[in-house]
């Protein structure tokens, strides 16, 4: 079993919720972190003291106080770590259930097991640590679609974003409006068309309305 883990999560609650499930598996050489910052400096430190981590279990998401912080979400905590620490084993343990983004995850970052927070998360983890332990991917079945072929789909975050104010009722100018706002680019009224346009093309939807309503069937947003 892994003998040394760090727990990246702002929320005590939720560290010491991990902590348990660790402690179950025998595990008792765990280290916390509240910031990515901290998180990426203590990874780097292990492996230069040829102590290294076995398993990193990060949350997502992290809330902003007055720390300054150049990594601000466990999406660029994994993306800074991979290319020097190819063989970490990472679990992501979040609220997030949006198939797009552990799909990229899994893909691109190359992280060995997404558990989605809820009621059964912490039994769902327990899961995850032992799958990851024998090189065995786990997906929440939240998120276990994620890698089927009907969301292996070319769509960005800004792609998500159009979709999204599409589905609140906003028309097309007014995502133009508020994206300039927000400085969300590319935000002219033609770029925004465009884009449906070819979203449409790629979904094989009818409209804008069917559109939303494929995007949201394959979980995407």
């Amino acid at each position: 079993m892994f003998e040394k883990v760090l727990i990246v999560d702002d929320h005590d609650v939720v560290n010491e919720g991990v902590l348990v499930v660790l402690k179950s598996k025998g595990i008792d050489q765990v280290h916390k972190a509240q910031y990515c910052d901290e998180a990426f400096l203590k990874i780097k430190k292990a492996a230069f003291d040829n102590q290294p981590f076995d398993l990193l279990i990060t949350d997502l998401s992290f809330k902003k106080d007055y720390h300054e912080s150049k990594l601000l979400s466990g999406d660029d905590l994994v993306a800074a770590l991979r290319p020097d620490f190819p063989d970490l084993q990472i679990i992501v343990y979040s609220m997030e259930d949006r198939l797009q983004k552990v799909r990229i995850l899994v893909n691109k970052h190359h992280i060995n097991s997404y558990v989605c927070k809820g009621r059964k998360g912490a039994a769902e983890l327990e899961k995850a640590i032992e799958c990851v332990y024998n090189n065995e991917l786990f997906l929440s079945p939240q998120v276990e679609n994620a890698l089927s072929s009907r969301t292996n789909l070319e769509i960005t975050d800004y792609d998500i974003e159009l979709i999204k104010q599409l589905s609140l009722g906003l028309s097309q100018g007014e995502i133009s409006n508020l994206f300039e706002k927000n400085n969300i680019t590319p935000n002219s009224l033609s770029s925004v068309e465009k884009r449906l346009n070819k979203l449409k093309d790629q979904f094989k939807a009818n409209n804008a309305i069917h559109l939303v309503a494929i995007v949201k069937d394959l979980g995407l947003i």
